[in-house]
């Protein structure tokens, strides 16, 4: 949790109107790696069926990645974060809009904040499409 998870939490209630209890997390490592340490590739590797099962049981119509290793992992790409962030792209049955990690805009200030707020709203209105899509 910490701060990344309070901004977590502050940002999607303020851009989608929704708390953690309305939405589901999941992480692509299942356990944090020594040190906090980012990930090494087979790490990830060892624990992407696990992702891929929670995704196949959840069946999201939105996923909002944070970060570089799950929109990585997910758009199967070496392209970064920053170059991938700002739209949306097929995924499964929806969508997938990428987004930096709360712990990067922490660090990066109000610019980042403020494409981390768009990326949120424009997750809302994929939302929104997709609820009406089934109505």
């Amino acid at each position: 949790m910490g701060r990344s998870g309070k901004l977590l939490d502050q940002l999607m209630m303020e851009e989608i109107g929704i708390t953690r209890d309305r939405c589901y997390i999941a992480n692509t490592v299942k356990c944090r790696p020594p040190g906090n340490r980012d990930p090494l590739p087979d790490e990830v590797a060892t624990c992407r069926p696990y992702l891929e099962q929670q995704l196949d049981l959840i069946a999201p119509r939105v996923v909002v990645t944070l970060g570089n290793f799950a929109t990585k992992l997910l758009l199967d790409t070496n392209e970064g974060i920053t170059r991938l962030r700002g739209r949306t792209y097929p995924f499964r049955d929806g969508v997938l809009v990428p987004t930096f990690h709360p712990a990067a805009v922490l660090r990066g200030g109000g610019q980042q904040l403020a494409m981390m707020r768009a990326d949120l709203v424009r997750a809302k209105r994929a939302l929104t499409s997709a609820a009406s899509a089934t109505t």
